[in-house]
């Protein structure tokens, strides 16, 4: 299966967004599609071997609405395509205000003094409004009525085509002492207003991905036949070698082959304090190279680098949808058919049961017509859901998805991972201790023998001792590793085995020789390792990793949340309890294997929601079976693939922050769709007239209009006020 992401025009409202799921949904070869209308975009996984993205957009278009396919990387055909929407909305908007009000002023100034033909005058202002300005509102209610559907536009066009026709009938058959052309073409003016400031609001909420597609390079200096030659980045193939001097960006992402430099990653992993970084070390496309200059090997182009993916990832995540997006999903699939309906019985109950003149009854069922907006209540979460994630990323801080953001303010517990997540993952062997007729070096060169071939940070460090001292491994044979426990292999003609005090003791090799000492390193918190051969414990090695410097105050920050916290580890229990001890975790299981970890959050969740917070590398079943799965790697593809928050930087004080900025989310959403449903509960009985027998109040179609126009645009300006918050 692929995925392609369209943009699409035309869309009005939650209604639209069901039509083109539907639609796309029932395609041949389509197995998902997800439409966003605040992002204006579709997102659509299909079979290659039976669609491809052109007849998808087709599907689309045949439903009366646009579409394209979306570059993979910024290429500035989005800032065009916004422009363009901006610039027909500006002119229908200055064309319906040239002609909306003047009909505004004879129609509310000249009412009881009218000026000689004031009702053809004014039939001839409303007329372009009615026909030009509101061509689309036409245009999208036929294409519903086509595809059997209603939307936003069915509602706009029965209301002022009620209003306009049944002016054109006091004019010509009615003297036209009363009419209503100023109302129709004010209702419309106002609409388009309210798109013009719902586009200009809905274009600052996908702001932080904007900022993230403008920071791609245009070009890179790169040897060429031993010749340094400028050319575009889209020219650059990885194995190229490229030159970056003192405040150029790293044009793509690499690694550096000769200098050193310091580097601004902070458009990229939120991380403001520049970076080291020397021969060997990665770099990543788009940072700013702050002084030294350097030469790097290209490892990643295009649609490959890091800044690539991040922008796709935070793309993906404001494309899903939130599980509270349900209802009102729900809500507007009945939204314009109930509408019609309520206008309808307005409109009987008026002029039928109650006997009112015919243009009170029209007025209050035009009022019931136009008051009515389901695009607030589409645009409650998408809005706020692509700011939250927005500004998340914008801190390095990346959350794939409404989903994601719901279960985030919803935690009731942590679980952690010792090493990688808790510590630093570079630990350092600070003692050797080894049985007599041995020598430390000779047990430090079996030790890096087993574990040259391992990742793991333990088997690193022995490795770093051995090679600090000089000390070369030998060859292996029959290499086996023991996950979580230990390795073991045959060296010189003799079986060796390295690992945790239990695993020796399971492979029934005695420990007591080096009780003492072991346990004297545990309670120090340190991690302690043995060697084995022909049966007996050979030494031990005793390793220490450092706590994070933020762990602590973010156990803290998160315990003043309200959460609960522990820790899983395949360390022993003594180490565990110095770790916890130093951090103010509440709870740890030590002697965890990795294969265990899920059955713990199983456990876990019986009292609440859980996060797992891992590397992102041995801790994906554990990340999986968690609620939400949270992973720390430093922007590692790892990382980025586990984990449903991903802090491109590893620090553990964006783990309270996430938390936060997902709370705040949350409350956003529930405050726009409050409010986008008591506007809607309380307007449409207050248009229908529910409250003229007691007030004498009537609704003026005009302030309906205005009032629908605001309502989309006052929850799109609720979720920006998002960005006032610190998290």
């Amino acid at each position: 299966m692929e995925k392609a992401d369209l943009k699409v025009t035309g869309m009005h409202c939650e209604s639209c967004v069901k039509l083109i799921e539907k639609a796309l949904g029932k395609a041949r070869g389509v197995e998902s599609a997800v439409v966003n209308f605040a992002a204006g975009k579709a997102s659509v996984t299909y079979d290659p071997a039976i669609t491809d993205p052109a007849l998808l957009v087709k599907e689309i278009e045949k439903r009366g609405y646009g579409a394209r396919l979306v570059e993979p990387v910024y290429t500035g055909e989005k800032d065009t395509a916004y422009h363009d929407e901006m610039r027909g909305l500006r002119r229908r908007l200055i064309t319906g205000a040239v002609f909306a009000v003047p009909a505004l002023i004879l129609g509310m100034f000249f009412m009881q003094d009218p000026i000689p033909y004031q009702g053809f005058i004014l039939w001839i202002l409303a007329t372009p409004v009615q026909f030009y300005v509101g061509r689309e509102f036409y245009l999208g209610a036929w294409m519903a009525l086509r595809n059997r559907s209603s939307n936003m536009d069915t509602l706009v066009v029965l209301g002022t085509s009620a209003a306009y026709f049944y002016s054109v009938y006091l004019i010509l058959f009615e003297g036209g002492d009363h009419q209503y052309f100023e109302a129709s073409a004010v209702l419309i003016t106002l609409v388009v207003f309210g798109k013009y400031l719902e586009a200009v609001s809905k274009h600052r909420t996908s702001e932080a991905i904007s900022r993230l597609e403008k920071l791609f390079p245009k070009e890179a200096s790169v040897i060429r036949n031993g010749l340094e030659v400028r050319v575009p980045v889209e020219e650059v193939d990885p194995g190229d070698i490229l030159v970056v001097r003192p405040g150029e960006q790293v044009p793509v992402d690499g690694e550096i082959i000769k200098g050193t430099s310091t580097l601004d990653e902070s458009m990229v992993t939120g991380e403001s304090v520049p970076v080291a970084r020397g021969v060997g070390e990665s770099v990543i496309g788009s940072t700013i190279n702050r002084e030294g200059g350097f030469t790097m090997k290209v490892t990643r182009t295009g649609s490959e680098t890091m800044l690539a993916k991040i922008i796709r990832l935070v793309e993906d995540a404001q494309m899903k949808k939130a599980p509270v997006q349900r209802f009102a999903d729900r809500v507007s699939s009945w939204f314009v058919p109930v509408v019609i309906v309520i206008a309808c019985l307005t409109f009987v109950v008026w002029f039928v049961v109650l006997g009112s003149a015919l243009s009170f009854a029209l007025v209050a069922a035009v009022s019931v017509l136009v008051i009515a907006c389901p695009c607030a209540l589409g645009l409650a979460t998408p809005t706020a859901i692509m700011v939250g994630t927005g500004m998340g990323a914008g801190e390095g801080i990346l959350i794939k998805g409404g989903d994601a953001l719901e279960t985030a303010g919803s935690l009731r517990h942590i679980v952690f991972d010792k090493t990688g997540t808790i510590t630093q993952a570079k630990p350092e062997v600070t003692a050797i201790k080894v049985r007599e007729r041995y020598s430390e070096s000779e047990c430090l060169r079996l030790a890096a023998s087993l574990e040259q071939g391992s990742e793991h940070p333990l088997a690193r460090a022995i490795l770093g001792k051995a090679e600090s001292e000089g000390i070369q491994p030998a060859e292996t044979m029959e290499f086996r590793a023991h996950a979580g426990r230990g390795v073991e292999a045959m060296i010189d003609g003799k079986r060796y085995h390295i690992g945790s005090l239990r695993f020796i003791n399971e492979i029934g090799i005695g420990t007591e020789y080096f009780r003492e000492p072991a346990e004297r390193f545990e309670a120090e918190g340190q991690t302690v390792i043995m060697l084995a051969g022909a049966g007996t414990a050979l030494g031990i090695f005793a390793l220490s990793d450092t706590v994070r410097p933020d762990a602590a105050e973010a156990v803290r920050r998160l315990h003043a949340m309200g959460l609960s916290t522990s820790m899983i580890t395949g360390d022993n229990e003594r180490v565990a309890r110095a770790i916890a001890g130093k951090t103010g975790i509440l709870s740890f299981r030590a002697g965890v294997l990795p294969g265990e970890k899920a059955s713990f959050i199983i456990q876990a969740q019986e009292n609440g929601k859980v996060a797992m917070v891992g590397d992102g590398i041995n801790d994906a079943p554990a990340l999986a079976q968690a609620d939400i799965g949270i992973a720390m790697g430093a922007g590692t593809d790892i990382a980025m693939e586990a984990g449903d928050i991903v802090f491109m930087h590893n620090d553990l004080s964006s783990l309270p922050r996430s938390i936060r900025l997902s709370r705040l989310t949350m409350q956003r959403i529930r405050l726009n769709m409050f409010w986008a449903l008591f506007y809607n509960v309380v307007g449409i009985p207050v248009a229908a007239g529910l409250l003229y027998p007691w007030t004498g109040w009537l609704l003026n179609p005009m302030i309906a209009g205005g009032a629908m126009a605001m309502s989309s645009v006052s929850v799109v300006m609720s979720s920006l006020m998002l960005k006032l918050k610190k998290f």
